[in-house]
């Protein structure tokens, strides 16, 4: 393994071959995603009554996640304590129980062995041994937390509680909806060509937005002369990065500058004809949770981002969009038209499924060299300005503590 860049440049160097060295996988695996970090795994909806269930994933681990008969929330990994399958292998179901397809070995919903087929044999002969105990072999469970409808899970005892790790910045963020009951509108996965951490920076990089995205900056949605700011939780790993509506719409910052096309018109301009339904002023906001979540604000728009590690150089990005249950029709309406701002093929968010896999291949041979970070300073403050690269130091903060690096 490359030794890390940490002493002389502290956060503001990233070496390249941290995105490109596959035993790092294995390593992350164990000291990240299964570490004291609390990974998103679902939606309270998405479970609401017993029985009901829902696969997800833990970095690489397949995690099953069901509402018990008691109305509790229960996590487990996805494997047979016998020889390993999947226990469950569609997205989503409802069930009394679990049976592995292999061997029927069953499960309750919490996991919990049940039954083994075949435990006694067959007409006195073979079966399990006399000393076999269902009740000794149990699956790995992980620690559940919600908030405001997001459901949490981490396989580490040493993790603290949720709103410790969050920061109050970022619990704030996240409890917007806490009086609503959130539903999915939509969903779908977007295979991203590059490593999990070019995406993980990305949804912290705060100042390429009006940069990268053509479509923000020249309808104002996003520019770094509007006001908000990066709020980073005391670990690093989380953070809020918010853009508000100006007071006035007349801004030169931006003039002759590539990011912005006078040219462009919409066809439709009620693309862009949003309501402030939560009274901030809000017009983008993004929220992450280390390691792999992201909740997006743009306009109207509320949705979640999951990714996935699929290997060094190969990331599943799965898109939940919400709204809220009691949503008006006029507003669900404007909901679905404004989806067409973020995804794989979005006005906005287009340019964020490409940009990873340019750092993959313009550093393919430069596994000594480093990415330089030293806007908006070295630390990892929370700052007034989106001037900055802070939240993505943080991410780094962590990360490396964690994989003592």
């Amino acid at each position: 393994m490359h030794p890390s860049s940490t002493t002389r440049n502290g956060l503001t160097r990233v070496p390249f071959h941290v995105y490109q060295d596959p035993a790092l996988l294995d390593h992350e695996q164990r000291d990240v995603f299964e570490g004291p970090v609390w990974n998103y795994l679902c939606l309270e909806a998405d479970i609401p009554n017993p029985g009901d269930w829902r696969t997800t994933f833990v970095g690489r681990m397949p995690v099953v996640v069901a509402r018990t008969e008691s109305g509790t929330i229960a996590a487990f990994e996805n494997r047979c304590l016998h020889r390993g399958s999947l226990i469950c292998f569609d997205n989503a179901g409802h069930a009394r129980d679990f049976t592995c397809v292999y061997h029927a070995w069953r499960y309750g919903l919490d996991g919990t062995l049940k039954s083994v087929a075949f435990r006694k044999g067959v007409n006195g002969k073979g079966g399990m041994p006399d000393s076999f105990r269902p009740e000794e072999h149990v699956t790995r469970k992980l620690r559940i937390a919600t908030v405001s409808g997001l459901v949490f899970g981490t396989a580490c005892d040493r993790t603290p509680d949720i709103e410790t790790y969050l920061g109050p910045e970022v619990l704030a963020a996240l409890r917007i909806n806490a009086s609503r009951p959130l539903t999915v509108i939509g969903r779908f996965t977007e295979v991203l060509p590059n490593n999990w951490k070019l995406y993980a920076e990305n949804v912290r990089d705060t100042y390429h937005a009006s940069l990268l995205h053509v479509f923000f900056a020249t309808f104002r949605i996003n520019r770094l002369s509007q006001g908000g700011g990066v709020s980073v939780s005391a670990n690093g790993g989380c953070h809020v990065s918010t853009t508000l509506a100006p007071e006035q719409e007349t801004d030169t910052a931006y003039d002759g500058m590539r990011s912005v096309d006078d040219g462009l018109r919409l066809a439709d301009p009620s693309l862009l004809d949003a309501v402030d339904e939560h009274g901030d002023r809000v017009r983008q906001q993004i929220v992450s949770v280390f390691p792999s979540f992201a909740m997006q604000r743009t306009y109207n728009v509320l949705a979640i981002r999951q990714f996935v590690p699929r290997g060094v150089d190969r990331t599943d990005l799965n898109w939940i969009y919400l709204g809220y249950a009691d949503d008006p029709p006029d507003l669900r309406r404007r909901r679905l038209k404004q989806l067409n701002l973020a995804g794989p093929a979005g006005f906005v968010s287009m340019e964020d499924g490409c940009i990873g896999n340019f750092v993959e291949r313009g550093a393919a041979v430069a596994a000594n060299a480093s990415s330089l970070m030293e806007m908006g300073g070295a630390g990892t403050e929370s700052q007034d300005t989106r001037a900055t690269e802070t939240a993505i130091r943080g991410f780094w903060k962590l990360w490396r503590s964690m994989m003592g690096m």
